[in-house]
């Protein structure tokens, strides 16, 4: 097994870190940096649980080896709230419910950021088709619907 040096900026933090080459991107950031926010759920790219941004595109980080992140930007659960301030879209799920056990709530959140980072004012459609890789076993979807609209409607 090899080991390779790599640089990325994490959550808006510059890193270098020496990653097996089998080790996935989702292993990397719950073992190796101890960012347990990204949720292993199916370790196969079917729940969206460990969904993070890199280079701004939601990917599965159990289908990502971490040294593809070389040179990359990664944003993780842990990087949407800023100075211990809620953004208005995580606000937006206290506010309508849109959580419940909370398990697929890191992956959805990051799915919608990503989605409104594109596109500030998605028609329900479009919300519906950027979350369509994520797995929701608890809420049911029109909560988790109504709260990426009401974080659109509110600049979020």
């Amino acid at each position: 097994m090899s080991a390779h040096e790599i640089t990325f900026t994490i959550n808006g933090e510059s890193e270098i870190a020496l990653v097996q080459s089998h080790t996935t991107l989702l292993a990397f950031l719950r073992e190796g940096l101890g960012l347990t926010g990204t949720k292993n759920g199916c370790a196969t790219g079917e729940c969206g649980a460990c969904t993070v941004l890199l280079n701004g595109e939601p990917v599965n980080a159990c289908l990502v080896l971490a040294v593809e992140i070389d040179g990359a930007e990664i944003v993780t659960i842990e990087g949407l709230a800023q100075d211990g301030q809620l953004e208005p879209l995580q606000q937006a799920f206290i506010d309508h419910t849109g959580t419940q056990c909370g398990f697929c709530t890191p992956g959805i959140l990051i799915s919608a950021r990503a989605l409104l980072d594109r596109n500030p004012s998605p028609t329900e459609d479009d919300i519906k088709d950027a979350l369509r890789g994520n797995l929701c076993r608890c809420t049911g979807y029109v909560r988790i619907i109504d709260a990426v609209k009401d974080a659109a409607k509110t600049g979020g």
